[in-house]
């Protein structure tokens, strides 16, 4: 059995679908530029069939012509693999991904179909997509709650149709490490195969086992981890890719195996993800998070100051935390900001550049310092990205006796049009800065959630403000970036406008689908 464990990564498909993740076009070409150069063996860059967002999407990754593989996928119908092989005719590498139901609860209430039903749907999808793939995966949805001998027959004619990758799919969260173990040693020993097929692991984290099922899928025989950075994705998320890659790395005196994933690009990549989908990690989360290399117990310090591996079995380093933090002020040039972001793992074109140098030396002339936390904030995550964009914000804030009210008037300039005023009243100024907002919308918007953070340290510090809110029947996460609070507010609201956009304008007649396997 191989000794290499290839790194599927899911983020863009299932890491999307989790609630508030949402990415347009130039987000997602983003975060596939830093998974190449973080490594992964594959991207799975979405379900093309689902919308016309989607598809558009998926054709855009395929088209950087990265070495990785690139995966579409896609229900066993025809149309939905004529959209994955139509989104993928330019990649370079590329790979389907088949999937349906196994499960009896699956079989039942959703499918209504038999086992041999099933697995004749799937040998005839398989021999469909074969006219333009030669890569094919196969995955057995709430393939944890299926019987083990329907799972091994079903596979088995998978293989027998010309399978090369099997996903055996934990899609509820359900198994326990040593099921999942059992489960890929049997498949492992059952399968017939000349040995290049091989057995894929997907698990969510409802039970927070998604890492430990991998684990112990590998140890029954998987080679192949479907996860996402930072663990983002449906309900509880997914195997989150750091983990998972730095266990194997730093027990490889137990795993003995490899992958190809740089693991010095670890941090940069959670935080180009965070800065995208504005779905922040918390503090004590393993390998990423602010408080993963931290000791403030005066027993752990003093161990780690007199030797490191005391009570650190990674080394920040290692997967690429930075010893500190370059500070950048208004007379830094071009070529120490281009230089920072690469660092932090951004890849950005030439134009966009000098864009994002124009906005640092606007920051800076406002702030004293700018810290990585600034500059990434820069690069994603704002109102920016869409159609719609705030040019200026004025805030009347009037007081009698014990009331308080305020009025906000919103400048703000629809796909480079002349700018419009828009204006709303409320009891404060973000109340006023929503009601202008809604002012705007057909639709009734409602506020879920309104955070307000500091990026960096210091009285001149940004403030990011993260909005959720709904709009419709939809539900979208908003983030606004600013040294004045109330910007950043508005900018927020602006976000959501764009993503509310982003989202009407996919095709009607193809409603996006949530594959959750």
């Amino acid at each position: 059995m191989s000794d290499y464990v290839y790194i599927f990564d899911t983020t863009l498909r299932d890491g999307e679908q989790s609630p508030g993740c949402s990415m347009n076009q130039r987000e997602k070409l983003q975060v596939a530029r830093m998974l190449e150069e973080l490594g992964v063996d594959v991207i799975e860059a979405g379900f093309p069939a689902a919308s016309e967002g989607d598809f558009e999407s998926v054709k855009a990754v395929g088209d950087l012509g990265l070495e990785a593989t690139i995966c579409g996928l896609s229900r066993t119908r025809r149309g939905d693999i004529e959209a994955v092989a139509r989104s993928l005719d330019t990649a370079q590498n590329k790979r389907l991904h088949i999937f349906i139901a196994t499960s009896p609860i699956h079989r039942e209430y959703k499918l209504k179909m038999s086992k041999q039903q099933i697995i004749d749907e799937m040998c005839g999808a398989m021999e469909f997509g074969k006219q333009w793939f030669d890569d094919i995966e196969v995955t057995a949805e709430d393939a944890g709650r299926t019987e083990i001998d329907y799972l091994t027959e079903y596979f088995q004619a998978a293989i027998d149709a010309g399978a090369t990758v099997l996903n055996v799919p934990d899609t509820v969260g359900y198994v326990t490490p040593s099921e999942s173990r059992k489960l890929y040693r049997h498949l492992s020993d059952h399968l017939k195969h000349d040995g290049s097929v091989i057995l894929s692991c997907h698990n969510h984290n409802d039970l927070g086992l998604a890492v430990a099922n991998a684990l112990g899928a590998i140890e029954g025989g998987a080679r192949q981890v479907e996860c996402t950075v930072n663990g983002i994705g449906e309900r509880a998320g997914n195997c989150s890719l750091e983990e998972v890659v730095m266990a194997l790395r730093t027990r490889h005196d137990r795993y003995d195996l490899r992958t190809g994933i740089d693991t010095t690009k670890l941090y940069p990549a959670s935080r180009v993800v965070t800065a995208v989908t504005g779905s922040r990690v918390q503090p004590n989360k393993a390998i990423v998070g602010r408080n993963a290399f931290a000791h403030e117990a005066g027993i752990h310090q003093d161990g780690v100051l007199k030797h490191a591996e005391t009570y650190e079995i990674m080394r920040p380093l290692d997967v690429g935390v930075p010893e500190n933090s370059l500070v950048l002020g208004k007379h830094s040039g071009r070529h120490a900001f281009s230089n920072r972001l690469e660092q932090l793992g951004f890849a950005v074109e030439r134009e966009k550049m000098e864009e994002l140098f124009v906005q640092f030396k606007a920051l800076a002339d406002r702030k004293k310092s700018v810290y990585d936390e600034d500059i990434e904030a820069l690069v994603l995550g704002t109102e920016q990205s869409g159609p719609w964009h705030l040019d200026a914000i004025s805030i009347h804030t009037e007081i009698e006796d014990t009331d308080q009210s305020a009025e906000a008037s919103l400048k703000l300039r629809f796909n480079g049009q002349a700018p419009r005023i828009f204006s709303g009243r409320g009891d404060g100024p973000v109340n006023a800065i929503v009601n202008a907002i809604k002012s705007v919308l057909d639709e009734e918007l409602h506020m879920e959630e309104f955070q307000v953070s500091a990026v960096s340290g210091g009285s001149d510090a940004q403030g990011r403000c993260t909005v959720r809110a709904t709009i419709g029947a939809s539900r979208y996460q908003g983030t606004g970036l600013s040294t004045d609070i109330v910007e950043a507010s508005a900018k927020a609201m602006v976000s959501i406008m764009n993503r509310h956009h982003q989202h009407q304008g996919r095709d009607v007649n193809a409603p996006r689908v949530a594959a959750a396997v």
